[in-house]
């Protein structure tokens, strides 16, 4: 199975997931990218997109996402298979925790995507979010800032439940 990893990273932290995520996925043809250095068609021809963002200042999207979200509009994605992580902080920004997740997962329903990798939004503290669909996450929720100590067991079981749903 051919995989694109694609992240946005301004601390690091989003690039340390994607890298930990693509040790779970070692068996495949994985391919590894920054999006500030991609074009929005370097999303396409894989069997598979784990894409990676963070939430910054206010409900923003990390800076390298910002192009690429407005791009990525009228774009086809027409049944690509993809799943989203996401690193926010739930104390600092409790309103709008995880919103960049929200912002991919809307983009790639929009192009008609298959979005996999939902998970329980248990043991977060947060007020809302738009990565929250229909009371569970649109993916992955990693907050290295407040629950940093859960980051590496949430990532493994993450894969072990996206193994299953592939």
């Amino acid at each position: 199975m051919k995989i694109g990893i694609f992240y946005g990273s301004s601390t690091g932290n989003t690039e340390t997931a994607a890298e930990l995520i693509s040790e779970n996925f070692s068996e495949h043809d994985c391919t590894i990218q920054d999006v500030s250095s991609i074009e929005p068609d370097d999303l396409l021809g894989y069997d598979f997109l784990l894409l990676g963002i963070s939430t910054w200042y206010v409900g923003e999207a990390q800076d390298d996402w910002i192009d690429l979200l407005d791009d990525m509009d009228g774009m086809d994605f027409s049944g690509v298979k993809f799943a989203i992580f996401g690193q926010g902080d739930q104390l600092g920004y409790p309103d709008t925790f995880q919103d960049g997740m929200g912002m991919v997962y809307e983009k790639m329903i929009a192009g008609g995507g298959v979005a996999l990798g939902f998970t329980s939004t248990e043991g977060y503290d947060y007020d809302e979010s738009k990565g929250e669909i229909d009371g569970q996450w649109c993916g992955l929720s990693l907050d290295e800032d407040n629950q940093g100590e859960m980051t590496d067991e949430r990532i493994e079981d993450w894969c072990k439940a996206l193994h299953a749903e592939l």
